[in-house]
């Protein structure tokens, strides 16, 4: 009896997804809407290349963050706050998370030198094909999530060791290196020096050839790729259900675009980002690593982390990260006027 009882325990519990059971005209409506709002974009923005300003920038991000609050709202008021919270934690943590892959887009963009009337077409199919490979991410980590426990312990283990490697490695300079899959690409394909427009292909003596502009596509998508490596287990320590995922990286996705234009220099200011989200990371590894024990009864009933505690550090932890960094960069640029006054007057 009690040995039946120690192999219970030792035991995973019947894995019980918390998940929302969204019927399939639901996801449906949901990508009909993501698909019309593309579309959107793609007719009012994108029907002519021009500059983005920041004016237009601030519109469009405004725009895209309503359209996720609405969502939320939608997901309270037909779901449950339960869900909706689920919601909102995941969603402030993807934009958060982009935000830092913000700063690897603009080395990208420079390193390419690619025209500024064409940016924001290369960062809409880099997105276009980053919602494409995180879906299919998604899928694969629900349904391991939903056939067996130990996933928790790798995905907690692997946010762990991402947020000390963002520690250790915070102050090393940002150098774009390209990456397997553009060296494949240049390797195989013949490809122009120079920008043909917005073409990603174009024909030169009858042969043709790919441009720049296709290279770099390439390079924002496959850099992506990467980042939904961080990204997908973290959003899967908030949230199980694989329609929320879906969602909160949708509306996290589609808002970078402008988000790219209108932070410009700034990204540059925000100093303690990557440490910020080095700790939210960790806190999400750790509450994985938590609801796995759970699972084995390994842990007490009381050592949990609810939705509103994981929405509550997150929010304070960006807070006070963007403070900090805001504060360091007034100071250090006040430090560098003094500095240029002293040597003017020594002058």
């Amino acid at each position: 009896m009690g040995a039946d009882l120690m192999l219970r325990a030792a035991q995973p519990a019947q894995s019980a997804v918390d998940t929302m059971h969204v019927p399939l005209w639901v996801w449906l409506a949901t990508l009909g809407g993501l698909a019309l709002l593309l579309l959107l974009d793609l007719v009012i923005v994108d029907r002519k290349p021009h500059e983005v300003t920041t004016g237009e920038a601030a519109k469009w991000v405004t725009f895209y963050i309503a359209c996720a609050i609405l969502f939320g709202l939608g997901v309270w008021l037909f779901g449950d706050a339960h869900f909706a919270i689920q919601y909102f934690t995941g969603y402030i943590t993807e934009y958060s998370l982009s935000v830092d892959n913000l700063f690897i887009f603009m080395v990208i963009m420079s390193s390419f030198a690619v025209p500024s009337i064409h940016q924001h077409k290369v960062l809409l199919i880099g997105i276009l094909l980053a919602l494409l490979m995180r879906g299919a991410f998604i899928a694969v980590g629900a349904a391991l999530i939903a056939k067996f426990v130990w996933v928790f312990f790798i995905f907690g283990g692997f946010l762990l060791w991402t947020a000390f490697s963002m520690i250790r490695h915070k102050d090393d300079d940002e150098e774009y290196k390209e990456n397997a899959v553009v060296r494949w690409v240049r390797k195989f394909f013949p490809v122009t020096e120079d920008y043909h427009g917005a073409k990603s292909t174009t024909k030169i003596d009858g042969k043709r050839y790919l441009t720049p502009m296709f290279v770099v596509i390439v390079a924002i998508g496959s850099a992506d790729l990467l980042f939904a490596v961080d990204s997908i287990p973290a959003i899967f320590g908030i949230t199980q259900d694989p329609f929320l995922v879906f969602a909160a990286n949708a509306f996290a996705l589609m808002g970078l675009r402008q988000l790219y234009f209108l932070l410009g220099g700034l990204v540059d200011k925000l100093v303690y980002l990557s440490l910020g989200l080095a700790v939210i990371l960790a806190f999400i590894g750790v509450k994985l690593v938590i609801h796995a024990l759970h699972e084995y009864h390994a842990v007490p009933e009381w050592l949990d982390i609810n939705n509103w505690m994981s929405l509550g550090v997150i929010v304070v932890v960006l807070a006070v990260t963007t403070f900090a960094s805001l504060a360091k960069s007034k100071k250090d640029a006040a430090v560098e006027d003094n500095d240029t006054d002293s040597e003017a007057n020594k002058a």
